[in-house]
């Protein structure tokens, strides 16, 4: 398995789909935005409202998964990785994956107590091209 070619096809896409587990313990699925940030295949960051409900049940059940895939005319690729979320509020985790635009989803800017960063920790994955799928661990 050649895993920084699953980084770079993660790099190219524009959507990635993060899920949750709610009170009644079914998973939620929610489209984000890419990753901010990405430290291999072990370490995404993305920004969300402290807030949403989505924060609420990583508080409760850390357990995760991100999915990001691409459709052409042909080939469909898709990667799964399991692992958690972590909900961080620490100052230097939110200067961190800060861009200038984000004002405008937090009047307060990167000190507002409704910006909060998701870290997802991965654990392993399984990647899915040309009819074929293959697990992995993550170390």
């Amino acid at each position: 398995m050649n895993l920084k070619k699953i980084e770079k096809f993660i790099d190219k896409q524009k959507v990635s789909f993060i899920s949750s587990i709610d009170n009644e313990n079914y998973p939620n699925v929610k489209a984000m935005l890419k990753p901010r940030k990405r430290k291999g295949l072990k370490e995404f960051y993305f920004s969300t409202n402290t807030s949403s409900m989505r924060v609420k049940q990583y508080q409760k059940n850390s357990n995760a998964s991100l999915y990001f895939y691409h459709k052409g005319l042909i080939k469909y690729v898709g990667v799964m990785l399991k692992g958690t979320m972590e909900v961080l509020t620490d100052q230097e985790t939110k200067n961190m994956i800060w861009k200038k635009g984000d004002t405008m989803f937090y009047k307060k800017g990167v000190t507002d107590s409704d910006y909060c960063v998701l870290k997802f920790t991965a654990t392993s994955g399984r990647y899915y091209c040309d009819l074929k799928t293959e697990s992995f661990d993550i170390k």
